[in-house]
Parts: C-alpha cells; sequence; structure tokens
C-alpha cells in the first residue's frame, strides 16, 4: 500500500511539473498596445504574437476594430512580439515586461504593401498543397488551401490556387467561381483573367473565352497554351492578321512546339506569306521530322518549293 501510494505521490508531482512547465510564460503581467497604417488609421484583425524569451512559449491576442489588443497574464523578462496581417509588411519588436509595475501601450504601425505577405504558417501550408497538387492530388491540395482561407480570410490570392485545384478537376464552374473572388480583389491580375477564359474555353465556349483572354494586354501574355488558343480562335473565324501575331509569340515562347509551328505555317500559308509558311514547316520537320503531321507538311513544303 505505502509503495502504490508512494508511486502516486510521485506520478501527481511530475503532473504538477508538467502542468507549470506548460504554463512557464505566465504571470502577472499585462501588457497593449494599438496597430496603426501609415497614415494613422487602426488595424483591425492584426495577429500579435507574443513569445517568452526565457519559457521559450508563449501567447497570442489579436487587434480589435480600434486596432487595440491586450495580453494579460503574462511573466517578467524579455519578450518578441509579431504583427502578422495579410497586405501589411510584419513587424517585429523585443519588449522588456514587468509584473510589478503598469507596462506602457505599444504603438505599432504597419505598412500597407500588395500582395501576399507569407508568414512562417502560410509559407508551410502552402508548400504542403502544392506539394500535394504536383502530385496530383487536387482534394488534399485543395484541403489545405481552403485551411490557409480559413485562417487568414484576407490571403485572396490563395483563391488562385483554390480554382486551380478545380480546374485539374474539370470543375469549371466552380473553378471560375474561385477565379472571379481573386478578380473582385484584384481586377487586373492576369493569371486570373486568363484562366476565367481557358474555363469558358474547356467549356467549349470559344467565344467567351476569347472575350476574357481580350481582357488582358497581348504584351502581358506569356502562356503559350493561351497564345495558341487565341490564335485558334481568331484563325477559324478567318482573321488571319490576328491569328498570326498570337502563333509567333506563342512559337517565341515555346520553340519545340510542332502544333504552334504547324498553324503559324497555315496562317502565312492562307496570308500568302509563302517564304514565312516556308520556314515554319521546315521547323516542324526539324523537331520531329515523323510527327503525325509530317506527311502533310511535307506536301506543303512540296507544293510551296514549284511555286
Amino acid at each position: 500500500m505505502k509503495k502504490r501510494a508512494l508511486v502516486g505521490a510521485i506520478l501527481a508531482v511530475l503532473a504538477i511539473s508538467s502542468f507549470a512547465a506548460a504554463q512557464d510564460w505566465k504571470g502577472k503581467g499585462r501588457l497593449g498596445g494599438l496597430v496603426l497604417d501609415q497614415s494613422g488609421a487602426p488595424i483591425e484583425g492584426v495577429r500579435v504574437k507574443l513569445f517568452s524569451l526565457k519559457a521559450q512559449e508563449g501567447t497570442e491576442s489579436k487587434t480589435d476594430k480600434s486596432g487595440r489588443w491586450m495580453a494579460a497574464w503574462i511573466r517578467s523578462g524579455g519578450w518578441n512580439i509579431d504583427f502578422e496581417k495579410i497586405g501589411y509588411a510584419p513587424k517585429k519588436i523585443v519588449v522588456e515586461i514587468s509584473e510589478n509595475k503598469k507596462n506602457p501601450d505599444i504603438e505599432i504601425r504597419l505598412d500597407k504593401i500588395e500582395g501576399l505577405v507569407l508568414t512562417d504558417e502560410i509559407k508551410d501550408l502552402l508548400t504542403k498543397g502544392n506539394e500535394l497538387f504536383d502530385k496530383n492530388d487536387y482534394a488534399g491540395a485543395l484541403a489545405v488551401y481552403e485551411e490557409i482561407l480559413a485562417k487568414y480570410p484576407d490571403a485572396y490570392p490563395i483563391h488562385m490556387n483554390i480554382g486551380n485545384c478545380r480546374f485539374a478537376q474539370e470543375k469549371y464552374d466552380l473553378a471560375e467561381q474561385s477565379y472571379l473572388r481573386l478578380l473582385e480583389k484584384d481586377p487586373k491580375s492576369v493569371n486570373a483573367l486568363i484562366a476565367v477564359g481557358n474555363c469558358y474555353a474547356n467549356r467549349g465556349d470559344s467565344a467567351k473565352a476569347q472575350e476574357w483572354y481580350a481582357k488582358v494586354e497581348f504584351e502581358k501574355l506569356d502562356d503559350p497554351t493561351v497564345l495558341y488558343n487565341l490564335g485558334t480562335i481568331y484563325y477559324n473565324n478567318a482573321k488571319f492578321e490576328d491569328a498570326l501575331k498570337f502563333y509567333q509569340k506563342a512559337a517565341e515562347k515555346q520553340p519545340d512546339s510542332i502544333d504552334a509551328l504547324y498553324q503559324l505555317g497555315l496562317t502565312y500559308l492562307n496570308l500568302q506569306k509563302n517564304a514565312e509558311a516556308i520556314d515554319a514547316f521546315e521547323r516542324c520537320l526539324k523537331i520531329d521530322p515523323e510527327s503525325e503531321k509530317a506527311a502533310q507538311i511535307k506536301g506543303f513544303l512540296d507544293y510551296l518549293k514549284k511555286k
């Protein structure tokens, strides 16, 4: 009985010690402050992460509508404090906290920046989601990206990743919804505008796809697939001059694309630019003399060189 009681006492001491260790950052101190932007306006929803250098752990707070935050029952000593919010440059400070006197409020001003600021947590989750996407685990990647948005609602660029998952799953309506949500925040996003066009293209609505692609300045189009698709839309409507610039750029961006070079050759042929057509067709044969189009290309070349 004594041994059993002794074991119980030891376990109780261990349990108390473990609990105490898990609460090492706690004390009698209080610290709060105000977070503003550079114009002096309060910023709501800033994540304030407090980390005790002595305890090697800490707690968190978040700013309210007035930009204020408060952390109570914290120990004295040195603390790292991180201020993070999507759309603002993060800031880190080191403060000394006292449990025996009032700690002065801290006023922090954050710089507004464009795009998504990658905190360590977002970076880890984004890496995990991207790895799953690369392994074609689109459902798994989607779950991770949605977790990011649940934790960081301001991380609107993640809608692009969510849309890409749904696009890969051939759920084009849902993909479009995600891309449109990104465009609500960033109406000039080239990738999102093209992605919406791709949704229409994959649903067989080439006219609507062209309408969306046309929202992007030609100089900003770099995706060879998009360039090829746009060229084909114009080509199928006998707008060969318009098709030409898209096929030219598609072949420039992807020089080994037989499809782009073949269509480029056909476009030159329709425009009666025979020398340029011969060059495009010969480049096709140089890349793959045994391709499915090789026989037809050789026929075009024989015809053109006899003229």
